[in-house]
């Protein structure tokens, strides 16, 4: 074992135990205790409170104030927290994750085994986006600029020059969330359409980035109430997303669904995604712009 490792691993026992006497570590990572002596001095010159007890049942320990207090968390609140750690790790493998994990399974002597899983498909483009995720992370934490191509949903190309704050997931899509200084304001990016992303030297975080993310993750955009007759086999679909409240029952076969959705090209993809299952009663303004969206795809194979 490196030292390095047995250094994390002697704070690890720490954390979870009173007190640890030399010739246990010895015993326990096959070192002497002179060498232990050393790795505690190690440990103190980093800062960590780490102080020897004498006595019959000394050793060395951990002051209590850099403990954390497992009284606050039972069995079933560890459990509920691996099981949401799990599920993001599984959108992003990152080292830190997994360490974090590890420790909070340290926490308890108890066997977990959740009754809720999280399991999302391991898509390739998933595993394949997860460079330019832990390339934007390194950018926000050095404050480097960033500059890359950014396709628009209309297939426009721009240059961008980005000061990174954010990064979020919204319905397993990624979104950079930072300042674009072509347009002088706050604006959000899709992952997945940005091209040949590179570091372009470095910035000072501006102090209203909080309120402005704030305030854009608030406003809503301009939504459209629709009507929609939606096939059985679709229903599922739209309850999971939208809730019970909006679906009513008109046959046996055909419900009514009452749903708010921008004016977007987003809308009219999801909306197509559900092929001939689904039929937007009104409003008529909607349904034309929707049906010329139809018309351009149809045509692509005339």
């Amino acid at each position: 074992m490196k030292k390095i490792e047995r250094l994390i691993s002697i704070v690890m026992i720490l954390l979870q135990k009173e007190v640890v006497s030399a010739s246990e570590f010895s015993r326990l990572f096959n070192v002497t205790r002179r060498t232990i002596q050393r790795d505690m001095e190690t440990l103190s010159y980093a800062n960590i409170p780490i102080y020897a007890k004498y006595g019959a049942e000394g050793g060395y320990a951990l002051m209590e104030e850099y403990k954390f207090d497992k009284r606050l968390l039972n069995n079933k609140d560890i459990e509920n927290i691996l099981v949401a750690l799990g599920g993001f790790e599984q959108l992003i493998t990152n080292q830190e994750i997994q360490t974090t994990i590890q420790k909070i399974k340290g926490m308890t002597n108890a066997v977990i085994s959740p009754t809720l899983d999280l399991t999302f498909y391991d898509w390739p483009g998933r595993s394949q986006i997860k460079e330019d995720i832990l390339f934007i992370k390194q950018a926000i934490e050095n404050n480097w600029l960033l500059k890359f191509e950014y396709v628009d949903q209309k297939g426009n190309k721009t240059y961008r020059v980005v000061e990174p704050y954010k990064l979020h997931v919204s319905e397993m899509h990624w979104y950079l969330f930072g300042y674009s200084l072509e347009r002088e304001d706050y604006r959000t990016f899709k992952l997945t359409r940005i091209l040949n992303i590179q570091k372009d030297g470095f910035f000072v975080p501006r102090p209203d980035k909080e309120f402005k993310e704030e305030k854009q993750h608030n406003e809503q955009q301009n939504l459209v109430s629709l009507q929609l007759l939606i096939d059985v086999a679709v229903r599922d679909q739209f309850i999971e997303r939208y809730g019970k409240n909006v679906v009513t029952k008109v046959t046996a076969r055909n419900y009514l669904a009452t749903i708010e959705l921008p004016e977007t090209q987003f809308a009219f993809q999801f909306l197509a995604g559900f092929g001939n299952k689904i039929k937007i009663i009104k409003p008529k303004g909607f349904i034309a712009k929707y049906v010329n969206f139809l018309k351009e795809a149809v045509e692509l194979y005339n």
